[in-house]
């Protein structure tokens, strides 16, 4: 019985959302007569962290605390339009038009606070805590809460705004179809570790490294989650996840979650992830958003480790002992690569 060592390596560029149609999302704006903003999207917060980075974006573009703002994710019927939270799109395409939005709604209550200071609407600026003063004069000053009241009860205004946001069409060429249909791509690199058990087959993962350009990171917090938890999903469907582990013959399947074989806490290994921040020029802020990139790159640099370590190239997923123990046997032993050689144990 022998580990053999291996180190994977695959890199992606991976497009964000998609040009059919012009990939549409919608967003409402508007505010509550104390000042609390509200946000309202048909764009489902999936745990990837819509909801905040959206309302991230919003109080960015009203000038307000990010605590005076709120976003409802309602339902189809009942929300503004959206193409759907699927291909990396949403914060990209949903905060775009959460800018325009906000950009209205908040051009509406800076009209309020002129109103009530008794000055023009571009010689106001926001503080971003909640006050709109006179530029170069902040003794001049209204809070957020009293322009909008004073919009709604003085003024007959009220403090809202729409937005949407498109992607161009792209060119077709008469001559070959070519088309662009994406606006802006995502990168990452990733190097994997692991060692493989040439007697029974398993893997255990050691080490990832990985580098991800995603644009400007909106909430680096939320981002490095994402991006390693996200990490973990790859890996689960590389050597873990199958619904049809013995397809077709489905007497050995799971049944429910107790007998789906997925990563533990014991599975999980140090995850080294560098964000490399190029701000997208037509992204909310310069966001793009990593999305699915998180966990498509992890696949291919298992498979590859696996090959690195004991030789055996398993195209199907997941890359279970099994299939390992078989690839060995139908090798005539391990072959282990530049890698494998060099940490190979007894």
């Amino acid at each position: 019985m022998a580990i053999h060592k291996g180190r994977g390596f695959a890199c992606i560029n991976y497009p964000i959302g998609m040009n059919l149609g012009g990939d549409p999302s919608q967003a409402l704006v508007h505010s509550n007569p104390d000042g609390k903003f509200m946000v309202a999207l048909s764009s489902i917060d999936l745990g990837q962290g819509m909801k905040s980075v959206t309302r991230q974006i919003a109080a960015e573009t009203l000038g307000v605390p990010v605590e005076d703002v709120y976003v409802d994710t309602a339902d189809s019927d009942t929300g503004p339009h959206c193409m759907g939270s699927f291909a990396s799109r949403g914060t990209h395409r949903v905060g775009n038009a959460v800018i325009q939005a906000a950009r209205e709604a908040r051009a509406v209550m800076l009209e309020a606070a002129a109103e009530e200071l008794e000055v023009n609407a571009s010689d106001l600026v926001t503080d971003g805590r909640g006050n709109i003063h006179v530029n170069g004069a902040p003794s001049r000053s209204i809070t957020t809460g009293e322009a909008c009241e004073a919009a709604q009860f003085k003024h007959g205004k009220t403090v809202s705004g729409r937005g949407i946001f498109l992607i161009p069409l792209s060119e077709v060429s008469p001559e070959t179809g070519e088309m662009t249909p994406v606006s802006c791509f995502a990168h990452a690199a990733v190097i994997l570790d692991l060692e493989v058990d040439d007697e029974t087959g398993e893997v255990r993962v050691l080490e990832v490294n990985s580098a991800y350009e995603l644009g400007r990171a909106l909430n680096p917090r939320l981002v490095e989650q994402q991006l390693i938890g996200g990490a973990w999903m790859g890996l689960s469907h590389a050597l873990y996840e199958t619904t049809e582990p013995y397809y077709p013959n489905r007497d050995h399947g799971p049944t429910d979650f107790n007998h789906y074989l997925m990563p533990g806490p014991g599975d999980i290994a140090p995850h080294n992830v560098a964000v490399l921040e190029r701000p997208a020029p037509d992204g909310p802020y310069g966001g793009k958003g990593p999305g699915e990139m998180c966990a498509n790159p992890l696949l291919p640099a298992a498979a590859n480790a696996v090959f690195d370590a004991v030789g055996v190239r398993i195209t199907d997923l997941p890359i279970t002992p099994e299939k390992i123990l078989r690839g060995i046997r139908d090798n005539g032993g391990t072959r282990p690569g530049r890698h494998a050689r060099a940490g190979s144990r007894q």
